[in-house]
C-alpha cells in the first residue's frame, strides 16, 4: 500500500476514464474513483480515437464550457505509466499533451492533475460534455 504522499488525483475525459481503451494500463493502481467536471471543451483529436481538453478563460469565450470525467486517485508510478501515454516528458519538454493542475468546477476541494492541450491545434470542436469513442 502506497503511502499518503505518494498518490495523486489525475481528472480522466478520454482513453484513461474507466472503462476506456488506456484505462487498461493504470486500472490495478487506481485507489478510488469519483465523477468530476473540468473548465474547457474538447477537440476531435484523430477522428474519434481520442480528444484533448483546451481550457478556456475565466470570463473568455469558453468560460461556460465544460467536461464531464472521472477524478482518479492513482499511485505516482501510475501517473508516470499515464505521461508516457499522453506522451507528457516534462514541464519544460516539447510535450503531446501538457500536465497541468486543475480544480473540478462544481467540487473546488477537489483537485489535481489533468492533460490538455494550449490551443485547438486546427482539430474540431466536439459537442459534447462527455467524449466516447466512435
Amino acid at each position: 500500500m502506497s503511502r499518503q504522499q505518494d498518490l495523486v488525483w489525475l481528472f480522466s475525459y478520454g482513453t484513461l476514464k474507466p472503462g476506456m481503451s488506456n484505462y487498461k494500463f493504470i486500472a490495478d493502481s487506481v485507489l478510488d474513483a469519483e465523477p468530476g467536471a473540468a473548465l474547457g471543451r474538447m477537440v476531435d483529436v484523430a477522428d474519434g480515437e481520442y480528444p484533448a481538453l483546451i481550457r478556456g478563460p475565466i470570463g473568455g469565450i469558453d468560460s461556460d464550457r465544460y467536461v464531464l470525467g472521472w477524478w482518479l486517485l492513482i499511485t505516482v508510478d501510475a501517473l508516470r505509466e499515464a505521461d508516457q501515454i499522453e506522451e507528457f516528458f516534462g514541464m519544460e519538454e516539447e510535450n503531446f499533451y501538457e500536465r497541468v493542475w486543475t480544480k473540478d468546477l462544481f467540487n473546488p476541494n477537489r483537485e489535481g492533475w489533468i492533460y490538455v492541450w494550449p490551443s485547438d491545434r486546427g482539430r474540431p470542436t466536439i459537442d459534447s460534455t462527455v467524449w466516447l469513442p466512435r
